[in-house]
């Protein structure tokens, strides 16, 4: 797929992946709406680093829970750029919860973090769909998570949502062709402040020194090279869809590391 002046939104692009995201497609010479939910200055940052690469940039507030919201927000973009290609389903949100802690999540915690981390793309995907198929190529991807395929994250609830969100790219791939590619990536641990701050330091550093030495490529993930694969996932694999890509220097080849 040509990058280059294509549209884009970027669902939860105020920080981390997600603004890495946004940056990566802009530096490849896309037009990019910037979403948030809260953080507008988050937000605004990412704009001008898109804007610095000579990117037109939009930033749109919306949260991807709200049905509204979500046509509001592919609404704007369309309008604002005359048509979309691309749909990034980033946002994301966690409960940070030891496994072993069933009394830790309530029925309550579920339904918030599946509203945002599956509902969400639904909803986009299904606002976005008529813009999409007006190309002759348009893609989505679903940013999922390692804890997809080990059960092993934040907290249950939080693995649970991001493996239906792989079965549903699944299920989207199907109806969506053949115009629109569907694929999902799974980061495996990501270094960044989000972990650390969920995490906090001591956990974060003896997690990542572990994800580190497990991996055949000695190395976790960072923003910017799981928005380097995303954008290449994009620009190339013309007949991939309904896929999902692992982003994790090979730590899925070993046990994965549980946090107790």
């Amino acid at each position: 797929m040509e990058l280059k002046n294509a549209s884009a939104i970027v669902t939860g692009s105020s920080s981390g992946i997600g603004a890495a995201v946004a940056t990566e497609l802009a530096k490849m010479g896309c037009r990019v709406t910037v979403n948030y939910s809260r953080n507008q200055k988050g937000a605004e940052k990412t704009a001008e680093a898109c804007r610095a690469l000579g990117a037109e940039t939009l930033v749109v507030q919306a949260d991807v829970s709200n049905d509204t919201d979500c046509r509001k927000l592919v609404d704007t973009a369309v309008k604002h750029f005359g048509s979309l290609q691309i749909l990034i389903n980033n946002a994301g949100t966690t409960k940070f919860c030891r496994h072993q802690e069933l009394d830790g999540l309530d029925k309550q915690d579920f339904m918030d973090i599946y509203a945002v981390n599956l509902v969400g793309p639904f909803q986009m995907t299904r606002a976005a769909e008529a813009s999409l198929r007006a190309n002759e190529v348009s893609h989505i991807i679903n940013m999922g998570s390692i804890a997809a395929l080990t059960g092993v994250g934040s907290s249950i609830a939080y693995a649970a949502s991001k493996g239906a969100l792989v079965t549903m790219t699944m299920s989207l791939a199907r109806v969506l062709g053949p115009q629109i590619r569907v694929n999902a990536v799974c980061p495996g641990f990501v270094a960044g402040e989000w972990l650390k701050k969920g995490l906090g330091e001591k956990a974060y550093d003896t997690l990542k020194n572990q994800y580190e030495q497990a991996a055949p490529l000695n190395r976790t993930a960072t923003p910017e090279t799981v928005a380097q694969t995303v954008a290449a996932l994009i620009g190339g694999a013309d007949l991939t869809t309904g896929e999902t890509l692992i982003i994790d220097g090979g730590t899925h080849l070993h046990t994965a590391p549980m946090r107790r």
